[in-house]
């Protein structure tokens, strides 16, 4: 009898267990199948997302296709890459979740390390609104070292353009006896004091440039820096420099005694003397940790000197060479359909006398961006294009599969029109009568700005937002205290003139935006 009854629990137990197995079966299989609902609606928004519409005037989000990436696409283009003199550039793309293209088939950057729009002209006559290119058409009326030294523009040394100029040149060497002169070329090579009757005025393509004989020393050495400055814009002109760091190259060779026969002592070559070699800055870059330019500044600190003479003369040098440019960069990007698709890094070179004047002696268009001579600069070129990309939105902290924005609220989320507005008692009270658009001080009032106006303020403000260590020389930078009175604008543009009034009215509202 007891036997029977322990068989009759032990069956029922077995049953119990059974139940609770079942119906822990079917909780699993219920959360597998939630799970796999929970992929499948996750994968039909996601193609969704990519394949709405967008804001007006702008692109598709579109898939792409067959080939299509996951994350948005670069295109690193040069000659000869595999010698590594764009791995800073790449290795960039790759940190911000770029995806590399080789074919050029289907992206959103264009990095050219070459002049695209001969070569590539068809691609960049039909260019989506957001695609973006290191290059603005045009660049060349700047990096041209010919056309930059004869242009007569501020802060340039005299130059003569040969053969048309040989007998101008000959007349002022005469005013000027006490004056050295070095010819010079687009190739930038062979560059040697000589005297006038030994040089080849008939040599076409060259010029002939003032020699600057008392250059600033450090340590004996003659130097000189290079700015990098990246153009966001040409109508209205945006235009900022790099200020993170400055490239700082020294002669091999002390200045003194001088000798025009050994041209390492005035002629900064690709085995250039480093900053941290310098035993004056050395201290500042290696002992103490500073970049060239703060090392730069210490030891003319240490001189009685203010360096701040010198950088405020850059940035003016750089203003009077775009606003002197300007035009024609603005008929050389009209034969495209946007300008907005382009943005540009140059490199400015300069060299400082001992009076603290600094002389503009050249822009160099995709400048050189490799470590391999010297293994230091890789932060400072790093650091440099990872700025560029930031500001000109590139490098933005909106993840996604393209540059194209997905949605309206996608875009009001980084800028909205509230973000760009200026002057609100002006134009609540001055601004709100019949006509009052036709007043020149309405015009950045909401009812009288064009929605392509509304969209460059955007972009402008969006800049300002992702600068970075670039800080904008072109509008200029504007006093707080003097925001509350219009800047001298005589000579700008209509373009130029809107857009430093608009500056000066986000001053008055955040000072963060003076500069």
């Amino acid at each position: 009898m007891q036997g029977g009854g322990v068989g009759v629990a032990g069956a029922a137990i077995s049953r119990r267990q059974m139940r609770f197995l079942v119906g822990v079966a079917v909780v699993l299989l219920f959360g597998a199948i939630l799970t796999a609902l929970n992929v499948y609606e996750l994968h039909r928004l996601t193609k969704e997302h990519w394949s709405r519409d967008h804001l007006p005037g702008e692109p598709l989000a579109e898939a792409r296709g067959a080939a299509h990436y996951e994350r948005p696409v670069a295109w690193v283009r040069g000659n000869k890459k595999g010698s590594g003199y764009l791995m800073h550039v790449t290795n960039v793309f790759h940190r911000l979740g770029y995806e590399l293209s080789e074919d050029g088939g289907d992206w959103d950057v264009l990095w050219s390390h070459n002049y695209p729009f001969r070569e590539l002209k068809e691609k960049m006559t039909k260019l989506k609104p957001h695609q973006r290119v290191n290059h603005f058409p045009g660049s060349g009326f700047i990096t041209n070292k010919v056309n930059l030294a004869t242009s007569g523009l501020p802060f340039i040394p005299r130059a003569f353009r040969m053969p048309q100029e040989k007998e101008d040149l000959l007349r002022h060497a005469k005013l000027h006896s006490d004056l050295l002169f070095v010819q010079k070329s687009n190739n930038h090579r062979g560059i040697k004091i000589e005297k006038l009757d030994a040089l080849d005025l008939g040599a076409d393509g060259s010029f002939v440039q003032e020699f600057v004989h008392n250059p600033l020393l450090v340590d004996g050495y003659k130097f000189d820096i290079g700015v990098y400055t990246i153009v966001t814009s040409i109508q209205p002109l945006r235009v900022y420099i790099y200020e993170g760091d400055v490239l700082f190259r020294f002669c091999p060779v002390k200045y003194h005694p001088f000798d025009p026969e050994v041209r390492d002592k005035y002629v900064v070559g690709d085995d250039y003397l480093p900053t941290w070699k310098v035993p004056s800055l050395a201290k500042y870059y290696k002992d103490l940790g500073f970049g060239m330019k703060r090392s730069f500044d210490a030891w003319l600190k240490s001189q009685d000197k203010d360096s701040e003479v010198v950088w405020d003369a850059v940035r003016e040098a750089i203003r009077n060479v775009f606003y002197g440019k300007e035009m024609a960069l603005v008929q050389a990007t009209s034969h495209y359909p946007r300008s907005t698709n382009f943005f540009e890094m140059m490199r400015i070179d300069f060299v400082i006398d001992d009076q603290l004047k600094v002389h503009l002696m050249e822009a160099n268009m995709s400048p050189n961006l490799s470590s391999s001579h010297f293994k230091e600069n890789r932060l400072l070129y790093e650091q440099v294009v990872f700025n560029l990309l930031s500001l000109v939105g590139v490098g933005r902290a909106v993840h996604s599969a393209s540059l194209a924005p997905s949605s309206q609220e996608e875009a009001e989320m980084q800028a909205a029109q509230k973000d760009v507005m200026v002057f609100p008692e002006h134009c609540a009270v001055s601004c709100s009568l019949e006509r009052a658009c036709d007043k020149v001080e309405c015009q950045l009032c909401k009812p009288c700005l064009s929605s392509e106006q509304q969209e460059d303020l955007t972009r402008a403000f969006l800049e300002h937002q992702r600068r970075g260590m670039c800080r904008r020389v072109v509008p200029p930078s504007i006093q707080h205290h003097h925001a509350h009175e219009p800047a001298n604008m005589s000579g700008l543009s209509p373009e130029n003139t809107l857009l430093t009034e608009w500056f000066r009215g986000q001053c008055l509202l955040d000072q963060a935006l003076c500069s």
